[in-house]
């Protein structure tokens, strides 16, 4: 008995369909081209030709992340073109508290079988996150992987690189006592805390905020801060950044300071908002754990000295975004302190 020959396609791997993919996000990665860039897509690595004339001692600045398990409910809602927003979010942001430019964005989509068209949308958002931050999308690799994916299940990887010339470093190290931290406004929980949001839809009825699905606006994707925080550095001498990803203000502000210095919280500067409200209530979520694992509306935070404080948030809100004096840095080591 002769066996049937086999196909990649048998094993569950479309190379057709992979192509039908390339060809269809090839005007998406058009879009966020920039005058560096010297290859397209198709090729076994992307080209990035570094202007050295906007640097004396470039220094690369690199981050990679995801999205965690805000990817379920993308697949729960079928919902596709904003988390590779999130994708780009998560690594610009955590590239330009450096004081770097980012330049050069990669990313990596697996699934079980390729859906054309959802990919298509994830990458839609990414090609949109990096036209929001000014990143060239140089790059990517989708990876069909049959029995590694639940059906209709992907996951995704972001790869940005940036460059800050090395005299222009933000490394915290000058932050001294009475230093201003400018809070900056989240657009929801961004992509932190989902495996505990998920907990909370779980036991919750269906539920609306201001005529909008609580789940909807769980979607709401990440936002970028690169081209305001660059804007900032070009008017302000800011010491340091802190981006409020997982761990909160709790954990990531003390990440930027050195030496016997703790911040200072004045929880009265700001609202976090009515979907981490519902959050809190419906979870019965205690304060301290919603700050430490949430970023409770603020998304990222920039620390100056308290003559620069005013001019730093003229412009943010010059730059679209919501700001305001979120506390001060105090001397004597310790924990966030919260008042």
């Amino acid at each position: 008995m002769t066996s049937k020959p086999l196909t990649y396609k048998d094993a569950g791997v479309d190379i057709d369909a992979g192509n039908e993919l390339v060809q269809r996000i090839k005007p998406l990665v058009a879009k966020t081209g920039r005058s560096e860039v010297l290859t397209g897509l198709g090729g076994f690595g992307g080209l990035f030709a570094l202007d050295h004339s906007k640097y004396e001692q470039p220094v690369l600045v690199s981050g990679t992340d995801g999205v965690g398990t805000k990817l379920k409910l993308a697949h729960d809602l079928n919902i596709h073109d904003t988390i590779g927003i999130d994708l780009v979010a998560m690594c610009v942001n955590d590239v330009i508290v450096q004081g770097a430019e980012p330049l050069f964005f990669l990313d990596y989509f697996a699934c079980g079988k390729l859906d054309v068209d959802v990919a298509t949308g994830v990458v839609a958002g990414i090609a949109d996150g990096c036209v929001l931050a000014g990143a060239a999308l140089i790059g990517g690799e989708t990876a069909e992987m049959p029995d590694m994916y639940a059906e209709g299940e992907y996951d995704l990887a972001g790869f940005c690189v940036g460059a800050v010339d090395r005299p222009k470093i933000i490394d915290g190290k000058s932050i001294a006592p009475g230093d201003v931290i400018i809070g900056i406004a989240s657009s929801g929980p961004h992509s932190n805390g989902y495996s505990l949001i998920r907990k909370v839809l779980q036991r919750a009825e269906k539920a609306t905020i201001d005529g909008q699905s609580v789940e909807r606006l769980l979607l709401e994707p990440t936002r970028i801060y690169a081209k305001a925080v660059l804007a900032l550095l070009e008017k302000v001498p800011v010491k340091g950044f802190a981006h409020i990803t997982g761990g909160g203000i709790t954990e990531n502000l003390p990440r930027v300071l050195h030496g016997d210095l703790h911040p200072k919280i004045d929880l009265a500067s700001w609202q976090a908002g009515p979907l981490f409200d519902w959050l809190a209530a419906t979870g019965n979520i205690s304060d301290d754990e919603m700050r430490r694992t949430f970023n409770c509306g603020v998304g990222m935070c920039a620390i100056v000295a308290a003559t620069d404080a005013d001019a730093a948030i003229a412009s943010l809100s010059e730059s679209g975004e919501t700001a305001w004096r979120l506390g001060t840095i105090e001397a004597g080591e310790g924990e966030v302190e919260y008042v």
